[in-house]
Order: C-alpha cells, then sequence, then structure tokens
C-alpha cells in the first residue's frame, strides 16, 4: 500500500517499507475482463536487459504466465534514456497486450529532453506501481565525513570544491545529487560518467569523494570500509541497510529521491483490463517467495491503485522538473 498526502501544495507519495502490499489483504479479484487475455501479452522494457527494470519485468512476465496460462514475453528496447521504449509502447494498440515497465526516468525524461515522440501522462494509463530501488549516499574514507551533517558542513566550508561523481547527464545518481545539493543549500562540483560502473571505480579509488549507489552496487564496499554510507535517498529506511538513516533522517528534512518501477499501458485500455492487470500483479507483490526475491536483489516491493500510481507519476514529473531546470540541464 501507499500514502498519499499533500504537503505545501504538492503531493507527496510515501514509498514505505511499512505500508508494503504484504502488511495489507491481497485485494479481491477483480471483475474479470471478457476473454482477456486470449493471446500472448508483451511487456516492453525501455533498458538492456541485466538492471533492476529488467528483473522486474521478467518477474512480473513469469508471474502472469503461469496466473493466466497466456505467455507473456519481456521485449527490451533500450536507448534514450527509456524514451524509445515508450514510445513503441504508446503506439500500441489499447489492448491489453503491451504492458510498459517504467523506472523514475520515465518522469524525468519529461523535462530532460526537449521534445519526446509521446506525451509521459497523456499517451498512457497506469496500472501500479511495483518496487522502488533505494540508492546510498556513500563518499571515501579519506573524506572526513561521518553523517550526512558532516558533510554538509564540509561543502560549505568549501564551496564547489567537494565533487560527486554520477552515473552520467540526467541519471538518477545526478538528479539525487542536484536535488540535495538544492536542499541542502550547498555547491557541489558535478562529475558525470559513462555509467555508474565508471563512476563507482573512481570513487572506491579516491579521485571523487561522493556518489550516490544503488544500494546492491555498493553494500559490499561499505561493509568492507572501502566506502561510508551516510544516508538513503528513500522515504524509509531499507531492509538491506537497517542501521542506515534517510538523508531526511539525517540532516536534510524532505529529502527523497526515489528510484522506482512502475507498470503502464497505453491510453485507452479498457478499465476492466487496467483493474485484471492490477490485481493480479498486486498479488504476486504479497506472495511471500516474491518479495523475499526482489528484496535480496535490492529492490523494496511496494504497490498501489492505479490512481495512486497517477498522482504520484504527476508529482513526480512537477518534482524533477523543478530540479533539472534550476539546474539547467538538458539532453538533445
Amino acid at each position: 500500500m501507499i500514502r498519499i498526502s499533500t504537503c505545501a501544495g504538492t503531493v507527496v507519495l510515501l514509498l514505505a517499507c511499512s505500508l508494503a502490499p504484504a502488511q495489507q489483504p491481497a485485494p479481491a479479484k477483480s471483475a474479470p475482463a471478457e476473454g482477456y487475455p486470449a493471446k500472448p501479452i508483451r511487456i516492453v522494457a525501455p533498458f538492456p536487459p541485466g538492471g533492476g527494470l529488467d528483473l522486474m519485468a521478467r518477474v512480473i512476465a513469469q508471474w502472469l504466465t503461469d496466473a493466466w496460462g497466456r505467455q507473456v514475453v519481456v521485449d527490451n528496447r533500450p536507448g534514450a534514456g527509456g524514451s524509445i521504449g515508450a514510445a513503441i509502447a504508446a503506439k500500441a494498440a489499447p489492448d491489453g497486450y503491451t504492458l510498459l515497465i517504467v523506472s523514475s526516468a520515465h518522469t524525468v525524461n519529461a523535462t530532460l529532453y526537449r521534445k519526446l515522440p509521446y506525451d509521459t501522462l497523456k499517451d498512457f494509463d497506469p496500472v501500479l506501481l511495483v518496487t522502488a530501488v533505494p540508492h546510498l549516499l556513500v563518499v571515501h574514507p579519506s573524506l572526513p565525513a561521518s553523517t550526512v551533517k558532516q558533510l554538509v558542513a564540509i561543502a560549505k566550508s568549501r564551496p564547489g570544491e567537494v565533487a560527486y561523481a554520477s552515473g552520467g547527464l540526467g541519471s538518477s545518481t545526478h538528479l539525487a545529487g542536484e536535488l540535495f545539493r538544492n536542499m541542502a543549500k550547498i555547491k557541489l562540483l558535478h562529475v558525470p560518467y559513462k555509467g555508474t560502473g565508471p563512476s563507482l571505480v573512481d570513487v572506491l579509488s579516491g579521485q571523487v569523494p561522493v556518489t550516490f549507489g544503488t544500494v546492491p552496487s555498493v553494500i559490499q564496499q561499505v561493509k568492507a570500509g572501502k566506502l561510508r554510507a551516510l544516508g538513503l535517498t528513500g522515504a524509509k529506511r531499507a531492509r538491506l541497510v537497517p542501521d542506515v538513516p534517510t538523508i531526511a533522517e539525517a540532516g536534510v528534512p524532505g529529502y527523497e529521491a526515489a528510484t522506482w518501477h512502475g507498470v503502464l499501458v497505453p491510453a485507452g485500455t479498457p478499465a476492466a483490463i487496467v483493474a485484471k492487470l492490477n490485481g493480479e500483479i498486486m498479488r504476486m507483490l504479497n506472495d511471500a517467495e516474491i518479495r523475499a526475491r526482489v528484496t535480496r536483489d535490492g529492490l523494496e516491493p511496494l504497490g498501489s491503485t492505479p490512481e495512486q500510481f497517477d498522482a504520484y507519476l504527476r508529482a513526480e514529473v512537477r518534482k524533477w522538473a523543478q530540479v533539472i531546470r534550476t539546474a539547467g540541464i538538458r539532453v538533445e
């Protein structure tokens, strides 16, 4: 379950482990869409195989195949930050046989790119929010900061000198850093790399002292003492690192830079089909084996109604538009 509240005129969605679907009864079966599904279904995944989004696409595909007895396949269409796959799905027939699994990049792209071949909100109907992917704010041990407040103090004493590495212009790690910089009222030097892997290499070597990495990508280095974890970007603490506070807890109130995955369908898909998809994927998220599997892979199972996911998407578009425009980020 997710909780939506209004704060200073902005819809805020709390992606909370404590509010995850396992703590509520599995939803009752929705009224079946007559004859659906009658043929194979494809899930367009707008990123390459191997990442968290692809993992969730395959988990959902297998679950739906087993539940409905119809083949559900994953169609990876990477490129342009996810917008190539989104454009393919936007043009598909709104009949429930093409799904689109998206990440937070979907809402970022609405502002990051000058022109997209689809409308981020109007060309899709939301099904549900599936998982969150928490990131950690980590520093190299050579930087004398053991807390978020100490990092902020160092950055304020050395404006523009403390650098943070990201996986590239407009990446989730870049935007997490920009939001942190804005909300903490500090000046940080952004050092973009061609991917999170290369950026992490230089942070581990101490060439760049700060970065934001997904929990699975940095947890072993934190445990080994090669990196120091200061805070979590999500709204709640993560199961894999329960002792690490959120950045909001640790000194930047209101900070949240969640990376997430959700399912959309082309606009105009019958409501009965959306309801059936929502109900079945919610049942998947309540399955103990599925929850254990995705948690081991560093994802936080969530779940929502279509209406809640719609409100969240709109809030995310507004939030990241402000960050992107303030930072002057643009990808042509």
